[in-house]
């Protein structure tokens, strides 16, 4: 993963301080956008699917520990890094900032050059782990995601990057189930109209390449990879 793939949202009331923080983060190589409010936070976050998000505490409407928490209840934006900016110092204020789900508490002013190192390290941290599950191997079964090949018994499989993102996602998550809506926006996202019946179709495909015990269907809930 390189710096332009890396995602970052800023959302603060301040316009210098979006400013400031687009201004330095790109000199850096970040691909970043910026919200003026945390309602507008939240739209751009569901169009962007962003991998870090910087939120200013105190903002009218919704303030920023509630963005937090809004973000945390949607699914994608689970595992995603979230670092508090804010003028605050009481100690109160950074608990609710961990409580509400983020990983880091920045007091302002902001300092550029410490904030920098700081998302370099979760830069890093997002990329040590993309490296760890861009090649899974399970039994005689080889997917790597590097160069999109699939391998059964070292035989190439030809997969469409649909259903090789489908079966990628469900291997790398072997232990969850996953509603048809929820591989829908995982997949898909959120900005393109498809039918649940979508996931059903590429599932099909997959056991029709890699066998039906592939990818077990959990009757009433969704579709899981095999034990």
């Amino acid at each position: 993963m390189s710096k332009s793939d890396f995602k970052i949202l800023a959302i603060d009331d301040e316009k210098d301080i979006l400013l400031l923080l687009k201004y330095n983060l790109e000199s850096e190589g970040y691909v970043v956008k910026t919200a003026i409010s945390g309602k507008e936070g939240l739209k751009i976050a569901n169009k962007m699917n962003p991998d870090l998000v910087l939120i200013d505490i105190m903002m009218p409407e919704i303030d920023g520990i509630e963005t937090c928490i809004k973000l945390r209840e949607i699914e994608k934006f689970r595992s995603i890094f979230i670092l508090f900016l804010t003028a605050r110092v009481e100690e109160y204020s950074e608990v609710a900032a961990f409580e509400a789900g983020g990983d880091d508490y920045i007091t302002k002013p902001i300092k550029p050059r410490a904030l920098i190192s700081r998302i370099n390290s979760f830069y890093k941290r997002k990329s040590s782990i993309e490296s760890k599950n861009s090649l899974v191997k399970i039994d005689n079964l080889t997917i790597n995601k590097d160069s999109y090949v699939v391998k059964l018994d070292d035989k190439e499989i030809f997969f469409p990057k649909k259903e090789f993102e489908l079966l990628h996602f469900l291997a790398t998550n072997s232990k969850k189930v996953f509603s048809r809506e929820s591989l829908l926006r995982n997949i898909w996202g959120t900005d393109v109209h498809v039918v649940a019946r979508t996931v059903d179709v590429h599932i099909r495909k997959i056991r029709e390449k890699l066998g039906q015990g592939i990818i077990n269907t959990i009757k009433g809930v969704g579709y899981k990879f095999k034990n």
